[in-house]
């Protein structure tokens, strides 16, 4: 069968787009690789009335939300995608190939980390990168800001608000400007030069920050700006592909307003295109782009059934007639 909409990436987004297509009665199917870039978080944190659930208690309720509208939701990974004709062809890793009208790319990103002993190990537990995600969990801790993009200093200066205890590691970037400088020590941040090299960790706990001159300087926490990709080379073939972001902090996969990508019949919804997306913040723009691809399906139909109403006796409007009836078997009408 063809279906109406094919999501690609079961998380917030992907779930919240499919849950209201299929609360449209359209035809969805969600493949999900099972790859969350929240995996490693104990729980997920302001999302209203599911503050602090874990992230795979959140896709389960979601998942069986779905389904329970008749969505389909599948493991896979997709490798591929083409156009052919009017539709989509989507292919998974593990083989066979899925037609859709309309695609959802809702992938994620990763975060690639620095190259420091002991940083990915930690990631998503004392080694973090959003104060909102993870600020209130971390309060009055002695912090440690690792500089790696160009949010690094700015990263330093809002960890301030929830904690009195901030070094900010220079590591191998430039030093703060002058400007920067007297802004940190305005708050009371410290500032360490030199080469960050490992983490220190005991009984599996953070306790401090190696420089390459061996000096160790102790911190429970760590904060690090990743660089952030979009999950979008399956969508080469289609001529789409992650661009840098303006902020510099990574590589993203535009779209305008309502999710809607340059090449007509795919949107894009959650981190894939709004790297900084909270939870909460990707089901939502999910949802929109649901609803803006059941306008664009419903636009479709409604010129070939204004066609086939003009000249019903056509052999083409026979075939439209065929795949209305389908649709509408397929949809229970």
């Amino acid at each position: 069968m063809t279906y109406d909409v094919v999501v690609v990436g079961g998380g917030a987004a992907g779930l919240s787009g499919a849950l209201m297509a299929a609360r449209a009665r359209r035809s969805v199917l969600v493949i999900d690789a099972g790859a969350p870039r929240n995996a490693p978080a104990a729980g997920v944190h302001g999302l209203l009335a599911r503050e602090g659930m874990a992230p795979a208690e959140v896709v389960a309720r979601g998942t069986a939300e779905v389904r329970g509208y008749g969505g389909e939701v599948v493991s896979g990974e997709v490798v591929g995608a083409v156009r052919e004709g009017d539709d989509f062809v989507v292919t998974p890793a593990d083989g066979g190939t899925v037609r859709a009208r309309r695609l959802l790319v809702t992938t994620g990103l990763v975060d690639e980390l620095p190259e420091v002993a002991g940083l990915r190990e930690r990631w998503g537990r004392d080694v973090i990168h959003c104060p909102y995600c993870h600020g209130w969990e971390v309060r009055d801790r002695a912090i440690g800001v690792l500089a790696s993009g160009p949010m690094s200093i700015h990263q330093a200066l809002l960890f301030r608000q929830w904690s009195g205890d901030i070094t900010y590691f220079a590591h191998t970037g430039p030093p703060p400007t002058a400007e920067e400088a007297e802004q940190l020590a305005a708050r009371g941040i410290r500032v360490v030069t030199g080469e960050v090299t490992a983490l220190e960790v005991e009984t599996d706990r953070l306790v401090g920050v190696r420089l390459a001159n061996g000096s160790v300087v102790a911190r429970e926490v760590v904060v690090v700006a990743p660089r952030m990709v979009a999950r979008a080379d399956f969508l080469a073939g289609l001529g789409l592909r992650a661009v840098p972001h303006p902020s510099g902090v990574g590589e993203h996969l535009p779209c305008d307003a309502t999710g809607r990508t340059e090449v007509p019949g795919i949107w894009a919804a959650g981190n894939v295109t709004d790297l900084s997306a909270q939870v909460g913040a990707a089901a939502a723009a999910g949802a929109a782009a649901a609803a803006q691809i059941n306008a664009d399906l419903l636009a479709e139909e409604t010129r070939r059934a204004v066609a086939a109403h003009r000249d019903p006796f056509s052999a083409a409007n026979e075939s439209r007639l065929c795949e209305a009836v389908l649709g509408d078997r397929r949809h229970g009408m």
